[in-house]
């Protein structure tokens, strides 16, 4: 048996002044559920985030370099994957990204219904990091308990290829054909409560060669996405 736990408190925003709640769900039941895991011999998967990481580089980030988080929802995560490992040192925990799907609320969503209402949009082009397709991520979780190897620790997983925010918004915008222009602009212009990092991208290369589990490009995966969207 498996536990995959995907829930998690994720308005990072919100989480600026509502950190007992953030740290509650991202933290304290995460523990619990790594602990009744450990007790049942069930393996504990935990999705985690790329907001562990301060973005105070230019090169994806390792599973074994320093975490600094630099926002609430980002320390909540990492209390969260420290409380998994503790209580069930078993534990796999996936740090993922910028993820998206047909789904839900998410990036490709909102600027798909943004392009569809306005002219001009603005996003922000020095946010870096890298989208994941949730249907991809599902995939890669499967593959992992199918492969009958448990191999504990943390792992990164999202498509290939580094892009900004704006990147990403431009190539939606091809994809569906908007006449809405995609203008970029800074971070600073957009003040938020809570502080983002303006690099978060990840080497995936562990579970790549842990569990040969294949990375589609970016944009590969977008097309689906939306093609997903577009049909249905």
């Amino acid at each position: 048996d498996f536990v995959i736990n995907c829930a998690a408190y994720t308005a990072v925003d919100k989480a600026e002044s509502e950190r007992e709640e953030a740290f509650q769900i991202n933290a304290t039941a995460v523990g619990a559920l790594a602990a009744a895991c450990s007790k049942q011999g069930t393996g504990f998967i935990h999705i985690s985030t790329d907001y562990v990481f301060d973005g105070s580089r230019q090169t994806p980030f390792k599973e074994d370099d320093a975490v600094n988080p630099i926002n609430v929802y980002g320390e909540s995560k990492l209390a969260g994957e420290q409380a998994a490992l503790q209580n069930n040192p078993q534990s796999i925990v996936i740090r993922t990204s910028w993820v998206y799907s047909s789904y839900g609320k998410n990036f490709v969503k909102t600027m798909m219904r943004l392009m569809s209402e306005k002219q001009i949009i603005s996003v922000v082009n020095d946010q870096w990091g890298s989208p994941t397709y949730a249907a991809d991520l599902a995939k890669a979780i499967l593959h992992i308990i199918d492969s009958g190897e448990w191999k504990p620790g943390i792992y990164h997983f999202s498509n290939e290829g580094v892009i900004s925010w704006f990147d990403f918004a431009k190539e939606i915008g091809s994809l569906i054909q908007t006449n809405c222009e995609v203008l970029p602009t800074t971070t600073a212009n957009f003040p938020t409560p809570a502080k983002r990092p303006a690099y978060s991208a990840m080497d995936k290369t562990k579970i790549h060669q842990q569990y040969k589990i294949a990375l589609r490009p970016w944009k590969e995966s977008l097309i689906e996405c939306i093609r997903k969207m577009q049909n249905n």
